[in-house]
């Protein structure tokens, strides 16, 4: 995992001012797809203080929903948990739909 100050909860970057998706992403290693994949962003826009999830390497696991798949077996199968998956996602429910695309954290 990183460590760096910026870095106040595990993986987690509080957006400062001057602040773009390319200087965190060089910062981190990382790409700008990668970061705004992660936190679902549609937009390079950033707000002072936002937090975002920052990529633990420079790959991203990636998994297709199938009919009976719930958070806590692609959990269990995927060796991460059910929260670790929800907050990668920004999920704020259980309900997934079949063809989701859901991001697996390491």
């Amino acid at each position: 995992m990183l460590v760096t100050d910026e870095l106040q909860e595990e993986g987690v970057y509080t957006v400062q001012k001057g602040d773009t998706l390319y200087s965190i992403a060089k910062k981190y290693n990382t790409t700008v797809d990668k970061i705004m994949r992660m936190n679902n962003l549609n937009t390079n826009m950033l707000s002072v203080g936002q937090k975002l999830i920052i990529p633990e390497d420079i790959s991203l696991n990636t998994y297709v929903v199938k009919r009976g798949d719930t958070l806590y077996s692609i959990a269990r199968d995927n060796n991460t948990t059910v929260n670790a998956i929800k907050i990668a996602n920004n999920l704020t429910s259980d309900i997934l739909s079949i063809g989701q695309e859901l991001i697996i954290p390491n």
